[in-house]
């Protein structure tokens, strides 16, 4: 097809893109055809628009710091395990009670790939190396069914638990095909709903569409807060709405430690009522690179590090506590009918982002150029830009060693959030729930792992049982519990009470077993 002909050269030339076509002569009739089917999907009005208005907001936002515009969380929209221990037990009843109706579904972030980890294939896919071997996919695919069991055996009621997938172009195809592979990992497959977020062209910094070969866009997914509009465009909200979804769980495919659709979270938000809340990790250190949940200008929003200095970073409260400490861990409730409205009607007033990339393109004379500085952007829009738009938000507070350890990079010398962190977190967090059910571990010379209290974040309440003993080792025990066991340390007390075990332990559905390698 000739794009003179098509109208295409002419839109191009309209919207200040025609050097997209500068190498068309030289493509194969194949190359060509894609090309076409690429820049004929494309609203090259609305995408100018998108760079016209994240370069504007990129530009104005440099220079000013939030500090001044900022408030923490208050108290009374703050729920705490720590500090609400009373609270706990109500919010998970009330959590299960709406899984039991098949009201709570959950969404997964899945669309990144693992290049930092040095993989091709989708995040989900990792093995981060525990006993089991078992992949990021699979832990959350068994916390789902597991939790359906919880529901099912309180209530006496049949119930699923939707699981909705968002992946990128890059991660569709192979996420499809692995949940294939493996069986949907016993879930019911016409329950596990696949989507794909949008995609956007990189742009340099004129506001031309960058080719990263002659025939090829470079292209980049929308950001996770591409979300919304995918909900929309996808048919996922029609198809919320046809089950009777009432509340929605978003969360990462990346942290090995998440409670999906976790029930005392979920009843935390339909007992206040919250049409949108955010899970988050108390921050402790001032400098740590994590954005901040709290309100600016009287609206809530992620604030990231980068946006205010260091006196406010560091500002404590009489507590001992940080004043702005309330992590973002990508871990969000949201009623359907908050979604609904963001969908239809929110969504077309959130900015991009703007992320300067080192962008490889080839260049008029058709080489191809790897640039050793940023020489374009990316347009993204985040999963929490939607925050301001709620009418009752709410923040549940949540300990960073049971509920966050995310993967992104691989293994080095005291790498920070690797392989190694994860497995280490996982294995912790089930030592701990162990110890909790009154198991204990004996070293190789038969003597028993002292366990010691664990170090309690400032201010923080500690149980009077023994929920925060650790072993008095550096390195975690090697144990391993599968979550079609226990999906947050429950049940455990008929497997492990009064028993001394050698590590390495595994706890799955056919019992309890000490793995013990080469006589190790």
């Amino acid at each position: 097809m000739d794009p003179s002909t098509s109208g295409l050269a002419q839109r191009l030339a309209e919207a200040n893109q025609s050097h997209l076509l500068h190498f068309w002569n030289e493509l194969s009739p194949a190359e060509q055809a894609d090309l076409t089917r690429d820049l004929q999907g494309m609203d090259f009005q609305e995408i100018n628009g998108f760079f016209k208005s994240a370069m504007e907001t990129s530009s104005n936002s440099k220079q000013e710091k939030m500090d001044a515009r900022m408030e923490p969380v208050p108290r009374e929209v703050l729920g705490s395990v720590t500090r609400d221990r009373d609270h706990l037990k109500d919010w998970e009843l009330a959590g299960l009670h709406c899984i039991s109706q098949s009201k709570v579904a959950v969404l997964l972030l899945a669309g990144g790939q693992g290049t930092r980890l040095g993989v091709s294939y989708p995040k989900g896919m990792y093995d981060v190396g525990l006993p089991s071997h078992k992949t990021l996919f699979q832990i959350q695919a068994e916390r789902i069914l597991k939790l359906q069991q919880l529901a099912e055996q309180r209530h006496k009621i049949k119930c699923c638990i939707p699981w909705y997938i968002m992946t990128s172009g890059r991660t569709m195809e192979s996420t499809k095909d692995f949940f294939s592979r493996h069986n949907y990992f016993g879930l019911d497959k016409d329950n596990i709903v696949f989507f794909q977020q949008g995609m956007l062209p990189a742009m340099d910094y004129n506001g031309k569409i960058i080719l990263e070969s002659k025939g090829k866009l470079s292209m980049a997914p929308d950001g996770n807060g591409g979300l919304y509009r995918a909900l929309g465009s996808q048919g996922i909200i029609d198809d919320m709405k046809k089950r009777g979804v009432e509340f929605i769980h978003v969360y990462c495919v990346d942290n090995i430690l998440v409670k999906v659709a976790d029930p005392a979270f979920v009843g935390f938000c339909v007992q206040k009522g919250a049409d949108c809340g955010a899970k988050v990790v108390e921050k402790t250190n001032p400098t740590e690179a994590v954005g901040v949940v709290c309100k600016v200008d009287g609206r809530y929003q992620v604030v990231e590090y980068s946006e205010i200095t260091l006196a406010t970073a560091e500002k404590r409260s009489s507590d001992g506590r940080l004043m702005f400490n309330a992590g973002n861990v990508a871990n969000h409730f949201f009623s359907f009918s908050f979604l609904r409205d963001i969908v239809q009607k929110y969504e077309p007033q959130l900015q991009h982002h703007v992320a300067q990339k080192k962008i490889p393109h080839v260049n008029a004379e058709g080489q191809l150029i790897k640039p050793d500085k940023p020489n374009g952007i990316k347009m993204e829009k985040f999963v929490f830009d939607i925050f301001q738009f709620a009418k009752t938000f709410v923040v549940y507070e949540v300990l960073r060693e049971d509920e966050f350890s995310p993967l992104k990079n691989a293994d080095s010398q005291d790498g920070k959030d690797t392989p190694t962190t994860a497995r280490h977190a996982l294995m912790s967090l089930h030592h701990r729930w162990v110890l909790n059910a009154g198991g204990h571990f004996i070293d190789e010379n038969g003597r028993r792992v002292p366990a010691i209290p664990r170090d309690g974040a400032a201010g923080s309440v500690t149980d009077d049982g023994n929920r925060n003993l650790k072993d008095g080792t550096d390195l975690p025990i090697k144990c391993e519990i599968s979550p079609l066991v226990s999906y947050g340390g429950e049940g455990l007390e008929e497997l492990v009470k009064g028993r001394e075990f050698h590590p390495t332990l595994m706890i799955d559905e056919t019992g309890v077993h000490e793995l013990v390698k080469n006589g190790v």
